[in-house]
């Protein structure tokens, strides 16, 4: 840009009387005058073009001019443009002061005196087209610039301040501002500032212990090191700290600061923003905790795949696939209902449709159903939804659904806190209790009995089977640790290694997840241990540790929302080597267990197999000491 080439400046006013008057003011300029009536108009203009100057109009009914000079500030390429405001109110300080934390430059009052308006906007149009000469010329005339005059680099320290201050404005958005006089020792801080530190408005000190009190004591130190180190060669800072208000509550907050030096180098005054970001901190732990509890969930639920995969028989490959896959799908359609409502809970009448659903569009009128509304709660959901598909399994392959006048009556109600369902068929082949339970009658009833803490019973009536089952709907309440916790009198050893040896065979094992402890404990039988367990409540497994002997334990490190930790304290104090099972990360373990084995779900038998290694020699000798005590 030449010296004389024409820059554009923007008017912006609502009042097109005020804006012919300001064209033919500014006409004698010869520069491009730009109109806009509205701060949408002033925007599209500025999309468009570049501007060295714009006038705004401080009060306008959509956008009022301080919004709009914010706006214009936020786009990378307007963040140095000179912004002049012009009023027909009387502007006190503050307006003033958010003025030029916008950006502004000037103001001009109304009525306009013509010359006024022409000097400043002629000015700032100067300093437009000199910035853009300067810049295009820097590269080729390095050398001169040394040499330049005291007024170019006055000119160039007035633009490099202006910079800094517009700088802080943008690093904020609902901000304080604060300034700090170290002649006078005074302290000025706006309305925002106030609103932050939970103070009323219009706060001024000059002592230093009257903001240290509204400082976190971890982080005063900091925050004065700091701003005590700001000189000539370093005006600016920016740190995280906390405030304490005097109501006691604590906000998360970010300050910068810029320093304003006399010609000797000396700091005369500190001025500053803050930025409140307890909103952002606690979001950011949300998202966190989000994070962990989706890795949890995903590897229980790959581990109860992994359970079905493992402990599912069949006689051929086909059947095998098609049980495998059944339940995995009736797993699935417990979670598709809980994703729904993110898992808060899932209606049972909508499981008992999903879960019923190929059956009842074969011939729905063979199934009846009725029962009240019930949300169920995430953990009973996923197990009902296991129940019901085994119980259809069933029927479909043996029961009533096997025949074609087979029939199925399922019906619910609500017994004070309990859930209680009934299951009945009819009119299918006559039937016969069966010699061994199998899997299906196995994971119902384990998962019923013993992870929900309910009842379930199978009626092999040769007319068909009536099954019943009880349940609590809500998390089982467990009691007091029966005293096993309070004897433990001390913790887990940090340098406990990787294998454990066992001096015999019995494993103690504590699990939640019915079908996860089920496979756990056909593996662990198939290697050659008894396996006690598993036990699947806090209070459970507190007792079968006080009362059990055993010589090692697997432990769940969440049973149903509560910590095993004072159990892992009962066991380590008995000098009895155990691992750790849990859906979260190694590093969600409690910083007391870091040398104790983990094993991630889902579980690799290969992993669980080499946990622990069994004392040959103890177990050769045990028939020789068996017979000394004789």
């Amino acid at each position: 840009m030449t010296s004389n080439e024409k820059v554009n400046v923007l008017l912006v006013d609502d009042q097109p009387a005020k804006l012919l008057a300001y064209k033919v003011i500014l006409r004698e300029l010869g520069e491009n005058l730009l109109r806009a009536a509205s701060a949408r108009e002033a925007l599209e203009h500025l999309l468009k073009t570049d501007v060295a100057v714009v006038l705004i109009d401080v009060c306008m009914p959509e956008l009022d001019g301080f919004q709009l000079a914010a706006m214009i500030r936020e786009h990378p390429r307007f963040e140095h443009t000179a912004i002049i405001f012009i009023s027909a109110i009387h502007l006190t300080d503050v307006d003033r002061l958010r003025g030029y934390e916008m950006g502004g430059v000037d103001y001009v009052p109304v009525p306009v005196v013509p010359e006024v308006l022409r000097a400043k906007v002629k000015v700032f149009a100067e300093l437009y087209r000199k910035t853009r000469e300067l810049g295009r010329l820097n590269a080729e005339l390095e050398y001169r610039v040394k040499q330049r005059t005291l007024e170019l680099e006055s000119s160039t320290k007035r633009l490099l301040q202006s910079e800094r201050l517009q700088g802080l404005a943008l690093a904020a958005g609902k901000m304080g501002s604060w300034s700090w006089d170290t002649v006078n020792r005074e302290c000025n801080w706006d309305a925002g500032q106030c609103r932050i530190f939970g103070l009323e408005s219009g706060f001024l000190t000059g002592a230093v212990d009257d903001v240290r009190t509204l400082i976190h004591t971890d982080d005063w130190q900091g925050l004065r090191e700091s701003l005590v180190g700001l000189t000539k060669d370093s005006q600016t800072c920016q740190i995280e700290f906390r405030v304490l208000r005097p109501n006691g509550e604590i906000r998360w907050c970010v300050g910068a600061a810029a320093a304003s030096v006399d010609e000797n180098g000396r700091v005369i005054q500190v001025s500053g923003v803050t930025v409140d970001i307890t909103d952002q901190k606690q979001a950011d732990e949300r998202r966190t905790l989000l994070v962990r509890e989706v890795d949890h969930r995903a590897r229980n639920a790959l581990a109860v795949v992994q359970s079905i995969v493992r402990l599912t028989k069949a006689p051929t490959i086909d059947a095998y696939q098609t049980a495998v896959e059944g339940r995995i799908r009736a797993l699935s359609t417990a979670h598709a209902l809980l994703s729904e409502s993110r898992w808060e809970g899932a209606s049972l009448d909508r499981l008992v449709d999903e879960e019923l659903g190929p059956y009842l569009r074969a011939d729905a009128a063979r199934i009846s159903m009725a029962g009240p509304a019930v949300i169920l709660l995430p953990s009973v959901a996923q197990i009902l939804a296991v129940v019901l598909h085994e119980l259809a399994t069933n029927a479909a392959k043996y029961g009533a659904l096997s025949t074609g006048g087979g029939t199925i009556s399922l019906t619910w109600k609500l017994s004070g806190s309990d859930l209680v369902m009934h299951w009945d068929e009819r009119g299918g082949p006559a039937i016969r209790p069966p010699a061994t339970p199998g899997y299906g009658t196995k994971v119902i009833t384990a998962s019923v009995e013993y992870q929900l803490g309910g009842s379930a019973v199978f009626d092999w009536r040769p007319e068909g089977l009536r099954f019943t089952m009880s349940a609590p709907l809500g998390q089982k309440a467990e009691g007091p640790l029966a005293g096993a916790a309070a004897n433990a009198t001390t913790t887990a050893n940090s340098g406990r290694p990787r294998k454990a040896v066992m001096r015999g065979r019995r494993l103690l094992l504590i699990e939640d997840e019915t079908l996860v402890g089920m496979m756990m404990h056909d593996t662990l039988t198939e290697l050659g241990f008894d396996v006690i367990g598993p036990v699947n409540t806090l209070s459970g497994a507190a007792e079968a540790i006080k009362r059990e002997d055993f010589h090692a334990a697997i432990l769940d490190v969440n049973l149903n929302g509560e910590f095993i930790y004072p159990l892992a304290d009962v066991v380590a104090a008995r000098g009895l080597p155990f691992v750790f099972v849990t859906g979260y990360g190694a590093e969600g373990i409690d910083p007391r267990f870091a040398g104790v084995p983990v094993l991630q779900k889902p579980i690799e038998i290969d992993q669980l197999q080499s946990m622990f290694v069994v004392d040959e020699n103890y177990l050769a000798e045990q028939p020789r000491r068996a017979g000394s005590r004789a």
